[in-house]
C-alpha cells in the first residue's frame, strides 16, 4: 500500500488556468481510469445544495473532525441533504462534498461551483514509459492533481492560489515530475509531497 508523492508543478491565483494545465497533464497519461474522484470544502448553504445537485450519491461530512465529548468517538455529519433544511445544513458548515464521477462529466461545473474553500480534482493512470525516469510507471500511484485553494497535496490550509499535482510511484520520480511540468510550461515547485 503506501502513498503516492506528489510534485507541485504549477501554481496559479487563475483556476481556469489551473484546471488547463491538469487537462494537458491528463492529456500525457498512457492510460486514465474512468472515473475521477471530486471533492470541495463548503462553507455556506448555497455552496453545499450547489455541490450536492451536482454531485447525486456524494458523501457528506464534517470539514473538520467532531467529536462526542462523552465518548471521545468521532460523529459522522447527520445530514440527509435531500431532506435538510438551510438551518440545518448553516449548523453543520463546513462541510466536505466528495464524490466519484465518470471523468469529464462534471468538470465544468465543478469549476464553476467553487466557493473560497479548499477543492480538489483527481484523476488516476498511469504515466508512459520512460527511460530518462527514476522510476517505473504505477497503476497505484501516477495521475494529476489540481487543489484549487490549497498548495499541498492533502490541502489542509486555505490560501488564494490553485496548484497542479503530478503524483508518481514512491519514493518518488522527481525526474519525471520534472519532465511533465516542462511540457505545461511549468516546474518542480517545493518538496515532495505525501499523495494519494
Amino acid at each position: 500500500m503506501g502513498h503516492s508523492r506528489a510534485y507541485a508543478v504549477f501554481r496559479t491565483t487563475d483556476a481556469g488556468e489551473a484546471y488547463a494545465r491538469a487537462g494537458r497533464l491528463v492529456g500525457l497519461l498512457a492510460r486514465v481510469e474512468a472515473e475521477m474522484y471530486v471533492e470541495a470544502v463548503v462553507r455556506t448553504v448555497a455552496e453545499a445544495r450547489r455541490m450536492v445537485a451536482l454531485l447525486p450519491g456524494a458523501t457528506v461530512d464534517h470539514a473538520e473532525t467532531a467529536y462526542d465529548h462523552g465518548t471521545g468517538a468521532c460523529v459522522p455529519c447527520p445530514l440527509d441533504m435531500a431532506t435538510a433544511t438551510d438551518a440545518a445544513i448553516q449548523a453543520e458548515l463546513p462541510l466536505v462534498v466528495a464524490a466519484e464521477v465518470p471523468v469529464g462529466s462534471v468538470d465544468e461545473e465543478f469549476l464553476r461551483g467553487l466557493g473560497d474553500g479548499p477543492a480538489s480534482m483527481d484523476w488516476h493512470g498511469r504515466w508512459p514509459e520512460d527511460p530518462e525516469a527514476e522510476g517505473s510507471p504505477s497503476d497505484q500511484y501516477d495521475g494529476v492533481q489540481v487543489v484549487f485553494h490549497a498548495d499541498e497535496a492533502q490541502w489542509t490550509e486555505r490560501t488564494a492560489h490553485h496548484t497542479v499535482f503530478v503524483h508518481v510511484r514512491k519514493p518518488g520520480d522527481a525526474t519525471r515530475a520534472a519532465g511533465l511540468a516542462a511540457l505545461i510550461g511549468g516546474e518542480v515547485q517545493g518538496d515532495v509531497q505525501i499523495g494519494w
